[in-house]
């Protein structure tokens, strides 16, 4: 009899502890719950308060990491173009540069919101190939004194695996109906007349660059030439091509869409408004451990040695 108890004291404790772990992961599921909701209240009543509130304003949009898909940024300056309370408009980029077609895009954009309401661009770190392509179609560029830019010129990089499958003793057999249809195999090495379509096409990306680049900078095709090979600058280098109009931080460039804007005195900045699945995955992506760790931290206030 004293094995049975014995088993029986281990299966309350053993259910005891199963409770107590249960337990523990609901009030972590209910505490991370409540602050989730507690943020995206927050974040709502910012965003309600930016829409509600009158007066002139300037709108901000970011352009960050390599530009792929513009969607976004043409969406938000559309909405500050039908927004009566904003009378100029930050673009803030940080970005390498990315494809052509989505540069593009963004540089017709803002030449299109330009006419409408002015459009200062603001360089931070990098605004370099397609960045700058698409920062041309701003009024005004702002860029720090160090900010890497310019890179005015198309690549294309196009890898040849045909060692390395003779290797592993892998063949391709290619059918196609045109003799081009496989142009730019990885198989297999470009033959001349490959070659040169390529380079036609990027000769021909490579002039709509400097023709707009030239159309939004107001300086002649020629002079633009000179520099597009490709070279980055520093943004005071750019300054003395006339690449950027001037040099100073986010403020400088709020300074002057201000003034572009007739704003009377300090301007309200209005941000794109997020929508809940957006604002869930950036609290979730960018800072959702640390809004936990904050959490607990305000829970047990002796425990400030609790890192975040």
């Amino acid at each position: 009899m004293p094995q049975v108890e014995n088993r029986g004291g281990k299966t309350r404790a053993l259910l005891i502890v199963l409770a107590t772990i249960g337990g523990l992961a609901l009030l972590t599921f209910f505490l991370f719950f409540i602050l989730i909701a507690s943020l995206l209240f927050k974040s709502g009543m910012t965003t309600s308060a930016l829409t509600a509130s009158k007066g002139d304003g300037i709108g901000v949009i970011k352009i960050e990491g390599v530009i792929a898909d513009p969607q976004k940024v043409l969406k938000h300056l559309r909405q500050f173009r039908d927004n009566q309370d904003v009378k100029a408009i930050v673009i803030r980029i940080d970005s390498p540069g990315g494809a052509v077609g989505a540069s593009q895009e963004i540089y017709r954009e803002l030449k299109k919101t330009d006419e409408i309401k002015p459009v200062v661009a603001s360089l931070v770190n990098t605004a370099a190939s397609g960045a700058f392509y698409a920062a041309c179609g701003a009024r005004w560029i702002v860029a720090n004194p160090g900010t890497v830019t310019g890179s005015i010129g198309v690549i294309m990089k196009l890898p040849n695996i045909a060692g390395l499958l003779e290797r592993l003793g892998i063949k391709t057999t290619v059918i196609k109906s045109g003799k081009l249809k496989d142009l730019a195999s990885i198989t297999r090495d470009l033959t001349p007349e490959e070659r040169q379509i390529i380079q036609d096409v990027m000769d021909d990306i490579h002039h709509q660059f400097i023709a707009d680049v030239a159309k939004g900078r107001h300086l002649s095709f020629k002079d633009v030439s000179k520099i597009a090979d490709g070279r980055i600058f520093s943004g005071k280098q750019a300054l003395e091509l006339h690449l950027v109009d001037g040099l100073g931080n986010f403020s400088t460039a709020v300074e002057k869409a201000g003034q572009l804007g007739k704003i009377h005195g300090r301007p309200r900045l209005i941000y794109p408004e997020k929508d809940k699945l957006t604002a869930i995955k950036e609290i979730l992506e960018d800072s959702g451990a640390r809004s936990i760790l904050r959490f607990f931290h305000l829970l047990i206030e002796d425990s400030p040695q609790i890192p975040y």
